[in-house]
């Protein structure tokens, strides 16, 4: 699962950062970041479930495109 924010919806209220702290973080600018794309078995469903409960529905799964040989 890759994952993005889109930080034209994100409130910044840092909720995706204090229950995912090894995912997500502030950057420089105040904006929330996938610091760590590699989203293990354990998180993935925890992460799933918190995007839908993201205050600014920010949070956005990015979908791979599959590349045919």
């Amino acid at each position: 699962m890759k994952l993005k924010v889109d930080n034209n919806k994100c409130l910044k209220c840092g909720m995706c950062h204090a229950n995912f702290p090894d995912v997500f973080e502030f950057n420089d600018e105040g904006d929330i970041e996938v610091k760590n794309e590699n989203i293990t078995e354990e998180n993935k469903e925890e992460i799933e479930e918190f995007k839908n409960v993201c205050p600014g529905v920010a949070i956005e799964e990015v979908k791979e495109e599959k590349k045919e040989d």
